[in-house]
């Protein structure tokens, strides 16, 4: 059993930078792949990004990639989202999970989800 809470959301202005925390409660965190995903209103859930049980791969959608950057710290039980060069469209509730696959992308994979941290990037 997994339970995760997502902190660090907040308002940020174009171009800057937030980092996302998930704090994951059990004593089997490092069996889990973990991924971060965001819905925007009006919107779907999407992928975002993913990071396997060690750390050593990761994912990310096309949309983040070069700008976002996952890791884990096993020891803390915790994953990150550090999110840089943020714009408008990257607002969204973000929500961070856990699956017992390796590493995932499908939302559908996922079998717990923490409450979701709101990132607003306005000026």
């Amino acid at each position: 059993q997994v339970q995760l809470v997502e902190s660090g959301g907040g308002l940020v202005q174009p171009g800057g930078s937030l980092r996302l925390s998930c704090a994951a409660s059990g004593r089997t965190f490092s069996s889990y792949g973990m991924g971060w995903f965001r819905q925007a209103p009006g919107k779907e859930r999407e992928f975002v990004g993913a990071i396997s049980w060690r750390g050593g791969s990761t994912s990310y959608a096309d949309s983040v990639k070069g700008r976002f950057t996952i890791s884990r710290d096993n020891a803390k039980n915790t994953v990150y989202l550090q999110m840089n060069s943020l714009k408008p469209e990257d607002t969204a509730v973000y929500t961070c999970a856990a699956t017992r696959s390796i590493i995932a992308v499908r939302l559908s994979t996922y079998e717990y989800w923490g409450q979701g941290t709101q990132v607003t990037v306005s000026s």
